[in-house]
């Protein structure tokens, strides 16, 4: 580099340094901006963040950096940035501000889910002030998991803040952190810059065929261009006479930094390895330590400094994280162990325990009980703050230090569960090995083998994991019922998922269910749940039906905590729509929404999301619906997955009648790697089409659609949906024998679930097969029953079907009236194709319908909309920003536009808009 006034000009980087200098604009101008720097080690990317850090004149800056050593310490390189901010907490939400406090540490609760954290370090960082915000973080690749997790998540949401995000990342293989975001790829510098640079730094004569090779084998890196020629002697600096290095250039700067740090006293090689040992950069801590061990830590450090190697300020700081390494391997195993030691003895194990026992383990020199009991506590501390990688990296150096073989095995499985936990699958299933090496009792087994099934169930497919999960729900019943309970639920939702896939499949399962004592089906609320299920799959609908219904209104009636709500709910929820218990299926689904969201249970929220949407289209509300697909999509976005947004779709775009989105939702969700093939997904992609072209009319699509939804009964749910659009696909081809066949089993199920949405589907799927004054009788039954379920959905398709019979018997003016009805209802849901089958039967009645007029209304995106609603519900912009995981910044952007597009000047004046009329865009 050269200097340039009071400025520093980076020797061929002026490209890079205009997009940062653009960036930092746009944050003073009050835009957000997010940027990964991604090179190789010495590339410069260090250099850049110290560009942005002089030109930062009115903003307010928090940087960090990660650490090797500390990768293991959760939320550490969070806690690092965050930590100049923290007097704003109190201006953040108090759960988000909970979250926060105890992921740091400064206080005592439950874990918290780390998308909650995520929007809390958002909030933090849109609260820190006036100034904008300048966030640099350098060695990225480095950073603790889950604070890395916390960045991506906070970087994907930031949009209206004042606030830029840069971070500077090592290129070493594959991308496993900060993916899909903006970046700026920092490449070596061109010839005439490598001269340019090389020049800057060389004072002495060299001899120009060493130039060239310099230049040559350095490939443009700065650092090594810098570095490299302290290096070489006077001789080699004259004519090049040397061993020629065949190692990349990061390597090669390593070993030039280990020659200069081997070149200095024995005491000052030892506070460098101290200081390259402790991440901290706690000057009394290295002093301490260096004390300890005999060093004359002033003078050590002196020299240390004219090194040039690291400097000692407020903090220590290396020259570049390559010298931290290069100090670390200077020395061998028993001189490493001897600066553990020494630190571990000078940390306060009252303010940072989980470092002090790191320390410790690290100093062991076998296997030592007391350090492993130290490092089982730390994993229960890192876990109740919500890091759980760091917790699996306790309990496995626990594991390994642990002399007795009993503790050994306890402890291997619960690493194995905690980093199954982190997504370590195949660090997971070592870990499940080695626990089975050691004597382990029956609990223990069992453990182990569904641990086992659900590292196989995330790691392949929930085939490959349904035989493990059985048979831990077998070795698990006579000593843990309600931990066995758990797993034959989850295997039932594994044998479900995986229809025709699974080995055995859910009948192997039910069996089992069924052979376990206890399950009578008169014992508590799960069991009969499981019981209930079981008995439908062995011996029939009306074997199980009724015990399902009281284990869902025992459900319905009664309490629970929020473990076993968020356990249970989903399956009673299921249940619940597979017996026609619609108000069941309507308050559950509600309450499990309300929970997910105050418990801040983001594993659990998205498919609670999807249960109350299904439950909302088939109430008539699609765009109750449409909303709670927002919120789902928010927490898509919020963690790289599109799934919600791609079965939010599938049930809610074919009521509306739009076939292409319908037909993406379905070819997304069958093609997806993981869950191609399995039974659930035909099932509902299935029943999806069937809807779709029965509004449309296609009814011969609509036939083959239905008959695939409904080839597995034992799913029930959508598979028994798929039977009723099946009923009038084939009436309307005229193929009345499978219609019947069809009619016949749904009669039966209305029978033993005795509801009135379940009578009600009935009546109307006997009117589609009978003649006369029985078809118009029940044809009229069936509305009055679905008006009463409050199937608003259903009951308006009933009316219709009604309406083209009465039309098709020359009833005209009655047929009037129910197609008026019929419209009305579809039309004011937005079920545009099966309101347009309306609208032409009314045409045909001789009633004329004007259709609707799209451009009458402002058009507001699905998230203003959603925005707009949460507004006229009364709620805050903190309160919208935690529902959508959004800044309250970006809220009122959102909202501005809103005011905007309505031509309103206030939140009160959006209180008295009609959103229903509101046509959305993508």
């Amino acid at each position: 580099m050269v200097r340039d006034g009071a400025r520093t000009e980076l020797i061929g980087r002026q490209d890079e340094c205009k997009v940062l200098d653009d960036l930092l604009a746009q944050a003073r101008a009050g835009r957000s901006g997010v940027l990964v720097v991604r090179g190789e080690a010495g590339i410069g990317k260090t250099e850049l963040l110290n560009h942005l850090l002089d030109r930062a004149t009115g903003c307010r800056v928090v940087r960090a950096a990660g650490v090797q050593s500390e990768m293991e310490l959760s939320y550490a390189g969070l806690h690092q940035l965050c930590a100049p901010l923290l007097s704003h907490l109190e201006s953040i939400p108090e759960p988000q501000r909970n979250a926060l406090r105890t992921a740091f540490g400064m206080q005592v609760g439950d874990a918290p889910d780390r998308f909650l954290v995520g929007l809390a370090t958002l909030s933090l960082f849109a609260a820190a002030g006036d100034e904008p915000l300048l966030c640099l973080v350098d060695d990225a690749q480095w950073l603790d998991r889950v604070s890395a997790q916390t960045l991506e998540f906070v970087a994907r949401r930031l949009l209206a803040e004042p606030v830029l995000m840069v971070l500077a990342v090592r290129e070493s293989g594959s991308r496993e952190v900060l993916v899909d975001l903006p970046e700026l790829a920092v490449r070596g510098l061109g010839e005439p810059d490598s001269r340019r640079l090389l020049d800057s730094v060389v004072t002495g004569p060299l001899d120009q065929r060493v130039r060239d090779r310099i230049v040559a084998e350095t490939r443009g890196n700065p650092l090594a261009l810098v570095e490299l020629p302290r290096g070489l002697t006077l001789l080699e600096m004259a004519g090049g006479f040397g061993v020629p290095e065949s190692r990349p250039p990061s390597s090669q700067i390593e070993a030039g930094f280990l020659r200069r740090i081997r070149s200095l006293p024995a005491q000052t090689q030892q506070l460098l390895l101290i200081a390259a040992t402790e991440p901290v950069g706690d000057v009394s801590l290295l002093r301490s330590a260096g004390e300890r061990l005999g060093i004359d830590v002033d003078r050590a450090a002196t020299e240390a400094e004219a090194s040039g190697l690291m400097t000692l300020g407020t903090w220590v700081r290396f020259r570049h994280p390559l010298v931290r390494s290069a100090a670390y391997r200077a020395v061998g195993f028993e001189e490493r162990r001897r600066v553990h030691a020494a630190l571990a003895e000078s940390i306060d194990a009252t303010l940072y325990p989980e470092r002090r026992v790191w320390h410790l383990a690290s100093a062991a020199t076998g296997p030592d009980e007391n350090v492993a009991a130290e490092l089982e506590g730390s994993a229960g501390r890192a876990h109740a703050r919500g890091g759980v990688a760091a917790a699996a990296a306790f309990l496995d150096r626990a594991t390994a230090l642990t002399p007795d073989p009993v503790r050994r095995g306890a402890r291997a499985l619960a690493a194995a569960r905690a980093k199954y936990q982190a997504g370590a699958f195949d660090t997971a299933r070592e870990l499940v090995d080695a626990a089975e090496l050691s004597p382990l009792d029956e609990v223990g087994a069992g453990r182990a083998t569904l641990l086992r099934g659900q590292i196989m169930s995330a790691a392949k497919s929930a085939s490959a994991g349904l035989p493990l999960l059985l048979e831990a729900a077998k070795r698990l019943q006579p000593f843990d019922s309600a931990l066995a309970d758990q797993t034959y639920r989850d295997a039932i939702y594994a044998a479900l998922t995986a229809g025709r896939l699974a080995t055995g499949g859910v009948r192997d399962v039910a069996d089992a269910v069924l052979v376990t004592p206890g399950h009578t089906g008169t014992e508590s609320r799960e069991t009969r749940l499981l019981t209930g299920l079981a008995r439908v799959v062995t011996e029939g609908y009306a074997a199980g039906a009724p015990v399902l219904l009281e284990a869902v209104a025992a459900f319905r009636e009664g309490q629970f905590t929020p473990e076993d709500g968020l356990g249970w709910l989903p399956f009673a929820c299921r249940m619940a729509h597979s017996t026609w218990d619609f108000a069941a299926w309507s308050e559950l689904s509600a309450r499990l929404v309300d929970l997910a969201r105050g418990n801040g249970a983001l594993a659990v929220l998205p498919s609670a999301l999807l249960l109350r949407l299904s439950n909302r289209v088939f109430a008539g509300d699609l765009r109750g619906a449409a909303s709670l697909i927002v919120e789902a999509n928010a927490i898509g976005e919020a963690t790289g997955s599109s799934f919600f947004a791609h079965y939010g779709a599938l049930v809610l775009e074919p009521f509306r009648g739009r076939e292409p989105a319908t037909r993406q939702a379905i070819e997304t969700l069958t093609q997806d790697r993981l869950l191609r093939g399995e039974g659930k997904v035909t099932t509902a992609t299935q029943w999806a089409a069937a809807v779709l072209y029965n509004g449309l009319g296609r009814y011969e699509e609509a036939y083959a659609a239905a008959e695939r939804g409904c080839e597995n009964p034992q799913e029930m749910g959508l598979s028994l949906q798929s039977r009723v659009e099946l009923v009038e696909a084939a009436v309307r081809l005229g193929r009345t024998e499978r219609a019947a066949e069809a009619v016949r089993t749904i009669e039966e199920m209305a029978r033993v679930s005795a509801t009135p949405w379940a009578l009600g589907t009935s009546a109307a799927a006997r009117a589609l097969v009978s003649e006369g004054e029985t078809a118009d009788a029940l044809h009229r039954e069936a509305v009055e029953l679905l008006d009463t379920a409050g199937v608003r959905m259903d009951s308006a398709r009933a009316r219709l079907r009604h309406g083209e019979w009465l039309r098709q018997e020359r009833r005209r003016a009655q047929a009037r009236t129910r197609l008026g009805e019929a419209h009305e209802m579809l039309d004011d849901a937005g079920a545009e194709a099966f309101a347009e089958r309306a609208r032409h039967e009314l045409k045909a009645v001789g009633v004329k319908v004007r259709g609707r007029a799209a451009a009458e209304t402002a058009v507001l995106t699905a998230k203003e909309v959603e925005i707009a609603r949460l507004v006229q519900g009364g709620f805050t912009n903190p309160e919208i920003g935690a529902r959508l995981f959004l800044s309250p910044h970006t809220v009122e952007w959102h909202l501005r536009k809103v005011f905007a597009k309505l031509g309103v000047s206030s939140r009160k004046e959006i209180g008295s808009v009609r959103l229903e009329a509101m046509a959305t865009a993508p």
